[in-house]
């Protein structure tokens, strides 16, 4: 199942499930030519790295390779978090994500049944209509 995973580590880095956090500044720093002081509540995103070309290049291009091998530079891919505040759910998701990829893929066809439904952006992206589509078991 390991090309699975990198399926579903491509599918996290182009939608994370976490829109990132909010974190208070320990110490003033600057950052892009701006002064943050200390106390002031920042907020992280995962599509910093995530869609940064620098670690992902042609990141709007759907590529699970990008996971071979030892992967992404340490704290590039953050879909679970970092450090002592990632997800302590990240096993049970990672687990529960691969069964019901393979019971899905294994056991059903699947059709969409709006095949050019729109993609709006709100501030996600997500279908007009949800991705309605019909699972008929294989035969």
């Amino acid at each position: 199942m390991r090309y699975s995973w990198m399926v579903a580590c491509e599918v996290m880095r182009l939608c994370p499930p976490n829109p990132g956090a909010f974190r208070e500044a320990i110490k003033d720093f600057t950052y892009s030519g701006f002064t943050i002081p200390k106390g002031r509540k920042t907020h992280w995103t995962p599509y910093s790295t995530h869609k940064d070309p620098q670690y992902f290049p042609d990141p709007e291009k759907f590529d699970p390779s990008r996971f071979k091998g030892s992967g992404p530079v340490p704290y590039t891919f953050v879909p679970f978090g970092g450090g002592p505040r990632m997800c302590p759910g990240k096993e049970y998701a990672r687990v529960l994500v691969l069964v019901v990829m393979h019971n899905l893929v294994t056991n059903f066809r699947w059709k969409k049944t709006i095949p050019d439904e729109k993609i709006i952006y709100n501030p996600f992206p997500v279908l007009v209509s949800g991705l309605p589509i019909r699972t008929e078991p294989h035969a």
